[in-house]
């Protein structure tokens, strides 16, 4: 097997035997992300030369008797974090040339580790998508087929591991921008529990629902890296402060008596009979292995989708309003400071961005507030007491993650309802604030990968990832490699 095509486990231990050099892998990857990128497109940023330096320092801590499991692994990074000095659009042509004078929580705590990172991957702009075709830059393209979407927001971290182009990724989480792009990328990608990771440093689109999540090539290594980032940080009032796990020594294999839900409101009319039947089989794969399946309602699920569509670009509304063209990001001047706001807003901002934004100003103006807002905001109340009280009779919940497989570039674009349905099965899980994952359960007729969603409670990522590991050890459907 290539280097570049290794997991993050599997390089950490030639790399804690010298087998290889961390600088050896980091070329390695470079070198797979020169050769493919022009096709793939996963990154908006590359930094090289920082790279090998960082491989060098990692090489230098671990002949100096230092260990860890992202010592000297090469990674990539969603350009909604912010990286000091590296450049950070967050997909937008209104941050083009913006350059944080520091880094987010997230990444300080992966540099402490000594992890290498290679740079910063494409993204719908602001986060706002769901296939990457909103970016101000360019289309990622899904390596599984290039003429497909890797699915978004975070679809250059997903795509950038599905090529080889890195070991695993940060990615960001409002709807579903982790765990969809992972499903149509057949990856692994988990959403932490809302605070369980610091959002100190992300970009905010809606920061009642964002959360920082991982991207990875297999379970093992998406919970090595939340292990990493998780934990309190007084820079962010809605970080918990609770314990981070050893999330590696819950990775048992052993299911048994694990109750798993599997909700009836999740197998809709119209979604891929492809889809439904790999998910099927999974589940009867987990009563295999022991697990007690059982049928479960979440009556609620219906609103999430209109729910959603009004709080977040509320929240959007709000947070976008900083970007005026006065302290940074891109300025076009006009005619007195109005003019000047709208001209910058104008210019910088995508047609997507603009859409939401208006949505949002709509749901919280005057005279439409109750009837939109604080309505949806007693739906999404109603969404979690579903999800309390399915946990209360089962452990885990299992879904599919999306209703289709990656669906051709250019064929949602211009239908945005049609877009927004992608994300119909991850949804409700931000608005719950609970955790999950996606990881790899089959493919289609077409050869593109279908997403498995696991879905636990409140700081259940322990759970979540046990259930999820004993799956992919009992198939083979995450050794599967898209062939570029």
């Amino acid at each position: 097997m290539e280097l570049c095509q290794l997991t993050i486990h599997e390089a950490h231990d030639q790399l804690a035997t010298g087998a290889i050099s961390a600088l050896e892998l980091t070329e390695a990857v470079l070198a797979r992300i020169l050769a493919i990128d022009n096709d793939v497109k996963a990154y908006l940023t590359l930094t090289p030369e920082s790279a090998l330096d960082q491989a060098l320092a990692a090489d230098a801590r671990r002949a100096a008797g230092e260990d860890g499991p992202l010592l000297g692994i090469p990674l990539a990074i969603k350009d909604v974090l912010c990286t000091e000095g590296v450049p950070t659009t967050a997909g937008s042509r209104i941050l083009e040339n913006f350059a944080p004078p520091y880094d987010a929580t997230a990444i300080a705590r992966l540099k402490a580790a000594g992890a290498i990172l290679l740079g910063k991957t494409n993204t719908d702009e602001f986060a706002m998508g769901s296939s990457t075709e909103n970016s101000a830059f360019f289309t990622t393209r899904n390596p599984w087929d290039l003429t497909r979407v890797p699915g978004g927001s975070s679809g250059g971290s997903a795509a950038a591991i599905a090529a080889g182009e890195c070991l695993g990724a940060l990615g960001s989480d409002t709807g579903g921008s982790v765990r969809q792009p992972a499903s149509l990328c057949g990856i692994v990608g988990l959403k932490p529990t809302y605070g369980r990771v610091s959002r100190y440093g992300l970009i905010a689109f809606a920061s009642s629902l964002d959360q920082i999540g991982v991207l990875a090539q297999d379970v093992t290594d998406a919970g090595l890296l939340l292990e990493a980032i998780a934990g309190h940080d007084p820079c962010d009032s809605t970080s918990l402060d609770a314990p981070v796990p050893d999330y590696a020594a819950a990775l048992t294999g052993d299911v048994e008596g694990v109750r798993v839900g599997v909700p009836q409101e999740y197998f809709i009319a119209g979604m891929q009979p492809e889809v439904e039947e790999a998910v099927r089989a999974a589940v009867n794969v987990l009563s295999d292995l022991g697990a007690e399946v059982r049928e479960i309602n979440l009556p609620h699920t219906d609103y999430a989708l209109a729910v959603y569509y009004l709080i977040a670009p509320a929240e959007a509304s709000a947070n976008l309003a900083r970007y005026d063209g006065v302290r940074y990001g891109l300025r076009v001047d006009g005619d007195g400071l109005i003019e000047t706001y709208k001209a910058t807003r104008g210019q910088g901002f995508g047609p997507e961005v603009k859409r939401r934004i208006m949505l949002g100003a709509y749901a919280l103006s005057a005279g439409y507030y109750d009837a939109y807002y604080l309505k949806a905001q007693k739906a999404r109340t109603l969404i979690k007491a579903d999800f309390d009280s399915a946990f209360e009779q089962v452990d885990i919940v299992v879904a599919p993650a999306t209703p289709t497989t990656a669906f051709p570039i250019g064929e949602k674009v211009d239908d945005p309802l049609q877009m927004y349905l992608g994300d119909v099965f991850t949804l409700s899980m931000n608005l719950a604030g609970i955790c999950g994952l996606s990881l790899p359960c089959g493919f289609d007729d077409a050869g593109l990968p279908i997403g498995l969603q696991v879905m636990g409670p409140p700081l259940g990522e322990e759970t979540a990832l046990r259930v999820a590991h004993a799956y992919e050890q009992a198939t083979e459907w995450h050794r599967q490699r898209a062939v570029l």
